[in-house]
């Protein structure tokens, strides 16, 4: 029972993680209805940016995370939109995935060899140390990245769902032409959802680079159990982002311990499965959402 509740808190924090991954390729589906398959290594660069900003230019690291930020905002927010996404877009969907499975090998490459090849630690941004709960030592980490990672998730339900540009955002995403005709700026609404998307993937790369250590192969992870977890969830929801998460989350580290390590990866992919064929809108999609 102890070890249970070890596992059923560490999944929890980790599954927050890939809700944050899995709400970027809802947003990203929302606003050019293409999947980026390079959300993995949004999430596993920023971390690797800010060790190469410490390292190679000396500063202290509060300050290169600051500039690791800036700099995969600018470039993953407004650049990935604008110097790809809207010149691939007009060719068609197909093409548009592919370019991003090109960005996302570029990514992992370019960390490699522009930094190491070898896992980096990464300092946390949460207290360490560990608690007893009802006779088990918990991961103080663990509950902190849980809690944190919520809080951002909550944040952003209340900015999309009680705020007038929040819902600005939901009409461009539901409707742009009638958005458009009603006087929204939907190039600047997709834009910023982009941003908010690059935002996403530096705040959970923050969180779960000191528990997996910061490398280049992180994305590969990352990306393929966001992938799922939108796929379980709902992909065009965000609460549906948030339980394909921790239900992922939490079968990828029960299978760890109680199936075996190496089928960690193969039980999410068989939940997959199972949720294409029975249910392909997710348990919180609506049934017209099928065809995604």
């Amino acid at each position: 029972m102890d070890q249970f509740l070890q596992l059923l808190v560490a999944g929890l924090a980790t599954g927050a993680i890939y809700a944050l991954a899995a709400i970027g390729f809802t947003l990203v589906w929302q606003t050019s209805q293409t999947i980026n398959f390079a959300q993995g290594e949004f999430v596993m660069l920023p971390a690797i940016l800010a060790l190469a900003a410490r390292d190679l230019l000396h500063l202290p690291f509060w300050a290169a995370a600051m500039l690791a930020t800036a700099v995969f905002l600018l470039l993953f927010g407004v650049g990935f939109k604008r110097f790809l996404v809207d010149p691939m877009l007009k060719h068609g969907v197909l093409p548009l995935a592919i370019a991003t499975m090109a960005l996302s090998i570029l990514m992992k490459e370019g960390a490699k060899d522009g930094y190491s090849a070898q896992a980096a630690q990464f300092p946390s941004m949460v207290p360490e140390g560990t608690f007893s709960l009802l006779g088990a030592a918990v991961s103080l980490r663990d509950v902190a990245v849980f809690v944190v990672a919520i809080a951002a998730i909550v944040a952003l339900q209340l900015f999309v769902t009680r705020t007038r540009l929040g819902r600005t955002m939901q009409a461009t995403a539901q409707n742009p032409t009638v958005a458009r005709i009603l006087g929204v700026r939907v190039e600047r609404m997709i834009l910023l959802t982009f941003l908010i998307n690059a935002g996403l993937a530096v705040f959970a790369s923050y969180l779960i680079s000191p528990i997996y250590l910061a490398k280049f192969s992180n994305g590969e992870v990352i990306g393929l159990s966001a992938f799922i977890a939108a796929i379980v969830g709902g992909f065009n929801q965000v609460r549906g982002a948030l339980a394909g998460g921790f239900i992922v989350g939490l079968v990828d580290n029960l299978a760890a311990a109680y199936v075996s390590s190496g089928y960690r990866t193969a039980v999410p992919l068989g939940l997959l499965v199972v949720f294409i064929l029975f249910k392909p809108e997710g348990l919180l999609g609506r049934r017209e959402e099928r065809t995604v």
